[in-house]
């Protein structure tokens, strides 16, 4: 009765575990205890912590005696991924933040951005913000989730149409890309299990006052892992290896603050380019050429056939640039004299919702009169700009007063 009560001889629970949790390890020899614990218990497994911890732990000493082990050389590559974590507050809240990891495989210096989305272009930014930290470009960048730099691939996993946006930049950093399917995460280093590495050694072990706290916590962690303590994997500190390994990164050839994204466009029928809900004018003899779309930091340079044009960039969600000359551009464009009006009106409304309300009202008010109102409004525009006239319609509407002379009075304190 004692031995049964004992379960003296019985098999530990964690021993139906053992594959399970050994191809967790041999994918990621760096992943926590803790983190393997969570996995396990997601897959039924309801035996004690510590018998777990001494399974990880054996699994780690066959792992580090194995003399066929994956390594990658100095320089060789890096890995790169894209995370979503539900992030835990000290309030009690959770929010979901996005985050992208590289790795060398060599060193195992490690860099965790948080990012305000996965799009190709924020991708393309971090990742050469992240070459930058590593000390240089490796010969090949392996990515996981095709999904986000490919737009098609075979069931193999290869790749046959690239974003143009993420491959142009590779191109341009001058280093080759290879894509990881989640089934040859050993071959490639275990790229598909750096992710829940970082949610694991970092996220989920921690908690946070707020946004500003989650950053400084993250830099403390990277000072942590690359700096102080041992791979468990190498047994030695990453920045160790990484003296020896910076001598074979390739100097990086674009500087963040100088990356240019290179984005297909197409010139639309209203001579406009419309990129990440923002519009750029054209020449109206540009309407319907195909071209790229330069964007800088600060600014966006577009190109179409032989025709050129320069904006400041826009950030504010459904903002419109128009250059004076391409107004004219279009409305001489337009064939037919009442055409060219309802070309200008047009011009004017995309404006905004106060040259809407404004127009509305003129038109109710003085309906056989409203041509010649849209030629004044719209030399106003040509002379004073977009900004101010809309302060100009603003100021209008709040007093109720419709006419161009009070528009002409306000743009006229305005601009003294």
């Amino acid at each position: 009765m004692e031995r049964e009560r004992k379960a003296i001889g019985r098999p530990s629970k964690t021993e139906q575990f053992r594959s399970f949790v050994a191809e967790i390890v041999g994918n990621d020899p760096d992943v926590t205890s803790l983190e393997v614990l969570r996995q396990a218990r997601r897959k039924g497994y309801t035996g004690g912590k510590s018998a777990m911890y001494e399974l990880v732990a054996s699994l780690r000493s066959t792992l580090a005696r194995s003399p066929i082990r994956f390594e990658g050389l100095p320089g060789e590559f890096t890995q790169h991924d894209f995370g979503r974590v539900d992030v835990r507050f000290l309030d009690g809240t959770r929010q979901r933040r996005h985050f992208f990891v590289s790795r060398l495989k060599y060193s195992r210096v490690v860099a965790v951005t948080l990012m305000p989305d996965d799009r190709v272009e924020t991708l393309v930014g971090t990742l050469v913000t992240h070459f930058e930290s590593l000390g240089g470009v490796p010969l090949l960048a392996v990515f996981d989730r095709p999904d986000t730099i490919a737009m098609e691939w075979k069931r193999d996993g290869e790749v046959t149409t690239w974003t143009s946006t993420f491959i142009a930049a590779l191109v341009e950093l001058a280093v080759g890309v290879e894509v990881c399917r989640p089934a040859g995460g050993k071959r490639k280093g275990s790229v598909d299990s750096l992710v829940n590495w970082v949610k694991g050694a970092f996220f989920r072990q921690r908690r946070f006052q707020d946004d500003g706290d989650l950053h400084i916590q993250l830099a403390q962690w990277h000072e942590e892992v690359n700096k102080r303590r041992p791979c468990r994997a190498t047994g030695v500190i990453p920045a160790e290896r990484h003296r020896e390994e910076l001598p074979r990164l390739r100097p990086l050839k674009i500087k963040p603050a100088e990356l240019v994204l290179k984005i297909p466009i197409f010139v639309g029928p209203t001579a406009t380019v419309l990129h990440d809900t923002h519009s750029y004018s054209m020449p109206a003899e540009a309407i319907g050429i195909a071209g790229v779309l330069h964007l800088h930091r600060n600014r966006v340079r577009i190109m179409a056939g032989g025709y050129a044009a320069e904006h400041e960039r826009l950030v504010v969600e459904g903002a419109k640039s128009t250059l004076p000359a391409h107004r004219t551009e279009l409305v001489k464009a337009v064939s037919g004299k009442r055409a060219k009006h309802y070309s200008k009106r047009e011009q004017l409304l995309e404006l905004g919702d106060p040259v809407h309300h404004y127009l509305t009202e003129i038109f109710r008010r003085r309906p056989r009169a409203w041509v010649a109102e849209i030629d004044r409004l719209y030399d106003l525009l040509q002379e004073h700009g977009a900004v101010l006239l809309l302060r100009a319609f603003a100021h209008a509407l709040e007093r109720a007063t419709y006419s161009t002379e009070h528009l002409v009075r306000f743009l006229k304190r305005a601009g003294s």
